[in-house]
This record gives C-alpha cells, structure tokens and sequence, in this order.
C-alpha cells in the first residue's frame, strides 16, 4: 500500500501563514512554529484534500466568507486553561469589589473576560464572587477561537481537569454527568445565565459601547509584539469604568506600554477613578 506524503510546509508558504496570522489576529509566529503550524493544519489539508499549503492560503484567500480564516486561526490558537488558574488574581478581585460595594449603589456588576478560551476563566470568576457575596453579577466572555466558544458555552468538563475545584463548589455549581455522561460535569444552567458568549478578535475591537468594572484578557499578549500589546492594552483601559480593574497574567508584563494604570498587585492594575 502506498502512502501518501504529507505537504512540506515551504518557507515562502510558513512566511505567507505567519504574515495572514500577525494580520489577522496579532499573533507572532516565527521559524520555531513551523513544526506547530505543520501539526496543526495538515489534517485540515487533509481533509480538503489540497496538495500544497500554498494552496490552501489560496482557498482562505478566496473565501469570501470568511469561515476558512476562522478556521486556519482557530487551528493555531492555543487554549490551555484550567479552573482557579492564578488564584490569587480573583482572591484581589473579590475583595476590591467587597472594599467598593457601597459605591456600586446594589447596581449590577460588569466584566469582561477578554480571552475566555474554554471557559474555565469566566466561570471561575463567577463562582469567586458569588462566593464572596456579590448579588448581581453580568460577564461577557470573548475569544477569537469559536471552537474554544462552543465548549465554553455548553460548558461541560470532565472531572479530571476540575482537580482546582473545591468539593463543595463542585457540588453546588456543577452537574454531575450519570450513565452515559459519567466522568463529566455541566455547569449550571444558572451560572451559565450569567455569561454572554461571543466571538471577538481583540485587534478588531473599538468600542463596545459599554464599560466594565473588571476585566480579565490573561495569557493571550505572551503571543503579541509590543506593537500590538500596545494597541490592545489602549483598547481595554478605554473599556474600563473609572476605578476598574485589569487582570493580565504572571507571564506577562506592561513594561514598555503606554497606559494610564495603576499597579495594585502583580498582574493587577486600576484604572484612576474620575
């Protein structure tokens, strides 16, 4: 039986990906990424049955519906998450929005998670205060992946990567899976209510004509060049109420942007009040 070679990925070809990529989402990619591209896009070469990466740049290209970008940048996005990652990070959020409760009128809290992935992040922040006692809670959660939104949105996980999870949240926030969903748990319907899912690519974003008290946009800039940290950080302090709070990661750093925060903790900054 004779088997067919995969497509080598050229460098005029891996320069043309890493440049639609850069464009089109922010994200760097360099000549160490060829074997992750290689990895990524050969099933979906496969699968269309295209001989050549070229080629299939030709077909996102021509695509004037756009659905084939989605899906070449969905393929490169990495979205690795896990729930209560960086705890320390809702642990401040709940007690600067406790400390500034009364100046929220009983009003309803808002926030963003910016890179929300598989939603392990957005719920995780919901679970946080209402824990601590925060009544009214609204969280848009975006990514630029609309496969990591799928699972996100129905927001089932198997009990093997909710170890972060203590016992009673477990029990009091998710469902657990019987019979043929054994080993699974959903999240529940309730808490999911409070989430609004959407696709966004944060180069795209002007304005979404609302303001938040928090925002969470952590371990997606570690992909960005300076250039477009800049740009992203500019949109999400205009995004900010004043007094509100972005959460970036550990990994990830300000140095070198221009921003009008305040730094509260590590990875933590505050938008001045008005």
């Amino acid at each position: 039986m004779i088997t067919q070679e995969p497509p080598r990925l050229t460098d005029t070809e891996l320069r043309a990906i890493a440049k639609l990529v850069y464009e089109k989402s922010g994200i760097v990619l360099h000549e160490g990424k060829r074997e992750l591209i290689t990895s990524r896009l050969q099933k979906r070469l496969r699968h269309l049955g295209l001989a050549s990466y070229g080629a299939y740049l030709k077909m996102v290209a021509d695509d004037a519906s756009g659905a084939e970008l989605v899906t070449l940048l969905d393929s490169i996005a990495t979205n690795h998450t896990h729930f209560f990652r960086e705890a320390k990070h809702f642990e401040l959020l709940t007690a600067r929005v406790l400390a500034s409760a009364a100046s929220t009128q009983g009003r309803e809290l808002q926030g963003w998670c910016a890179a929300c992935s598989t939603g392990e992040e957005p719920y995780t922040i919901l679970m946080s205060l209402l824990e601590a006692g925060v009544p009214r809670v609204r969280l848009l959660a975006s990514d630029m992946s609309t496969k990591a939104l799928a699972t996100a949105r129905q927001g089932v996980y198997r009990l093997e990567r909710m170890q972060e999870v203590p016992q009673p949240l477990l029990h009091k926030y998710f469902q657990k899976g019987l019979g043929a969903q054994a080993g699974l748990a959903r999240v529940h319907p309730d808490l999911r209510r409070m989430v609004d899912f959407r696709a966004l690519n944060l180069l795209e974003v002007t304005s979404l004509g609302r303001s938040f008290d928090f925002i969470f946009c952590r371990n997606v800039m570690i992909y960005f060049d300076k250039a477009v940290q800049q740009r992203v950080v500019a949109m999400l302090e205009r995004h900010l109420a004043p007094g509100g709070y972005l959460f970036i990661a550990h990994s990830e750093s300000l140095n070198g942007i221009t921003h009008g925060l305040t730094t509260i903790a590590p990875a933590a900054f505050q938008r001045r009040a008005a």
